[in-house]
């Protein structure tokens, strides 16, 4: 998936310990195989391919997982949308970029997305494309959605207790050896080598969402690398999101999603839904948390 996974569990050897690690490591193979747009033989990549032409049957698996999205795109009116990878790439965050795409061109960028042209079927479990030339990703989700797959393999196969941690996108169960919850590091964006909370995950996923190293500035304004799949501009205001789930899937598209919506909706939103917890960095350092977050320095 382009990303690194750390996959951590607890053991009573670490012949044991090794074997269900690679049992962890075959099932996220077997995802990426499945959602990547990268290999042509996947299904999404054949959904991509006849973009406009005619609808494709695909796994439950995969339904499921597109039928999920469309229900995240509408919970954040469109600031999470898969067809964003319909979008022409025109911001670089390579430092190569000197000043702003043109008005015309980001315009146009966003002419094949939304979420509303992804048409699902329940008769013959078929995903078409509207629009030709219209594609899907999971960069906003597969990760999450990976790393929730190989725990849940792992509880099956009676592994106490773990992580998974798909760069970043962290996804534990069970307690450590010394029967303590395990604890979730965030990072300070202001300064990289640091951290400002130390905070307790039991059963769930945490991820964190960061412009700091990815982004331009023009004319004393930072802009992200994430960008608004409605408006084909990147997010500012922000330069950190943290969100707490039962599942990496949905951390991983809220924290990108409260990102585009920005502070004051991204809280609203989160605090309308039950067991999320989000923490928010601003660009001038000042830190805000949802309702159900407590952080203890």
């Amino acid at each position: 998936m382009g990303s690194r996974f750390d996959i951590t569990v607890v053991a009573k050897d670490s012949v044991d310990g090794n074997k269900n690690i690679s049992l962890a490591v075959d099932e996220i193979s077997r995802i990426e195989n499945l959602i990547s747009s990268w290999k042509p033989d996947s299904e999404t990549s054949k959904i991509n391919r006849n973009a406009g032409i005619q609808p494709v049957p695909v796994s439950p698996e995969l339904y499921q997982l597109i039928e999920r999205a469309i229900g995240l795109s509408k919970l954040t009116d469109g600031a999470f949308d898969i067809s964003y990878a319909s979008m022409d790439n025109i911001w670089v965050f390579d430092g190569s970029m000197t000043q702003m795409p043109n008005r015309s061109s980001i315009a146009s960028s966003v002419t094949k997305v939304g979420f509303q042209n992804i048409l699902l079927n329940p008769q013959d479990s078929s995903v078409f494309l509207k629009k030709k030339d219209m594609k899907i990703g999971f960069g906003g989700i597969g990760k999450g959605y990976a790393a929730d797959m190989a725990k849940k393999f792992l509880i099956e196969k009676r592994v106490p207790a773990g992580i998974i941690n798909a760069s970043g996108d962290m996804n534990t169960w069970g307690k450590q050896p010394n029967g303590e919850p395990w604890k979730v590091a965030i990072t300070n964006p202001m300064n990289k080598n640091k951290t400002f909370a130390l905070l307790p995950i039991a059963q769930g996923a945490v991820v964190t969402s960061g412009n700091y190293e990815k982004f331009v500035n023009f004319k004393g304004k930072r802009y992200s690398h994430i960008i608004d799949p409605r408006t084909g501009y990147p997010s500012s205001g922000i330069i950190s999101v943290t969100v707490f789930a039962p599942k990496a899937e949905l951390a991983d598209a809220l924290a990108t999603s409260v990102f585009v919506m920005g502070k004051e909706v991204g809280l609203n939103r989160i605090n309308q839904m039950p067991k999320i917890g989000c923490i928010i960095i601003d660009d001038k350092g000042n830190i805000f948390t949802s309702k159900n977050v407590e952080i203890e320095n």
